[in-house]
């Protein structure tokens, strides 16, 4: 089982009760003046198949299903990502392992954690729709080892002693407004860490126009006993889009490499292995990790 009370959190089940019932009370204020078809365009008429659940999030998947299960979604492979498969390789294997994941997302990961064995995965997502999508994913191809959870991982950790023996943060260092007290946190209750991050280099951005103007404001700080930068990034139009991913603030803030590395040798991760460096990445310079104690 993963080391997570859910006493003290709503059961799946009556959150989702909950959260459609207060999705019909949003609806009915706005829709006051809207005819009955609208209405019922919310129920389908063709048979149950495994696509229709998929649909309702039609447009906004990021993922491509293995080809195996047939379904139709995104287009970017997270089911088979190679810098999950890199990250077990490395590990010789992750059976029986107690795995934390941050931010699912889809769960793609979720799912190659589960299949590679592990013991339990509690996964924690605050994005309230990718957290419906993870469950209907779990619905669709099975993950028994695996438990989503809906809320903010940050404050999960403040709020529980439990220890876990890998923490899988794929694509959300970069989205946080306080990156170096995460992995503070991370390592207080990680004996590993698997990380893909962007990370800021003047040198890279400022090639980029695309890039560079999302570069707001450099501000220095100490955390944790760590002095750092940290280089504002803003969203903006990325904030309209259905399927945004990102943090849950209009900003987050970017380490540098140097930064990242530092923080990560301070809070007690002295074996560090990277992989696959792109430092002309579309979105900015990024990187896979493996940080062990």
């Amino acid at each position: 089982m993963c080391p997570f009370d859910f006493t003290a959190y709503t059961a799946t089940s009556a959150y989702l009760a909950e959260f459609w019932h207060t999705q019909e009370l949003i609806f009915s204020k706005k829709s006051a003046g809207m005819q009955a078809k609208d209405t019922l365009d919310n129920y389908i008429s063709v048979p149950p198949k495994p696509q229709n659940m998929l649909d309702i999030f039609a447009g906004e998947w990021a993922s491509k299903f293995p080809v195996q299960y047939g379904l139709t979604a995104g287009l970017n492979p997270l089911f088979e990502d190679s810098r999950i498969h890199w990250m077990i390789q490395e590990l010789r294997g992750i059976l029986g392992m107690r795995v934390v994941e941050l931010g699912p997302l889809e769960a793609g990961h979720s799912y190659l954690l589960d299949r590679a064995g592990a013991a339990s995965v509690l996964a924690i997502e605050s994005n309230q729709r990718a957290f419906l999508k993870c469950l209907i994913v779990k619905e669709l191809l099975g993950m028994p080892s695996v438990e989503f959870a809906l809320g903010d991982f940050r404050q999960y950790f403040d709020r529980t002693p439990a220890r876990f023996d890998l923490c899988v943060a794929s694509g959300v260092l970069y989205h946080m407004k306080e990156p170096v007290a995460l992995l503070a946190q991370i390592a207080a209750q990680c004996d590993r860490l698997f990380l893909w991050t962007h990370y800021y280099d003047k040198k890279f951005i400022d090639r980029d126009k695309n890039l560079k103007h999302r570069f707001q404001d450099t501000i220095k700080r100490t955390t944790n006993g760590f002095s750092h930068s940290m280089y504002r990034y803003a969203y903006l139009e990325g904030l309209k889009s259905a399927g945004f991913c990102g943090g849950n603030a209009e900003f987050s803030y970017w380490l540098s490499r140097e930064d990242l590395f530092g923080a990560l040798r301070q809070f007690g991760f002295k074996n560090i292995v990277v992989h696959d460096e792109q430092t002309e990445h579309i979105h900015g310079p990024s990187l896979n990790l493996l940080a062990t104690k």
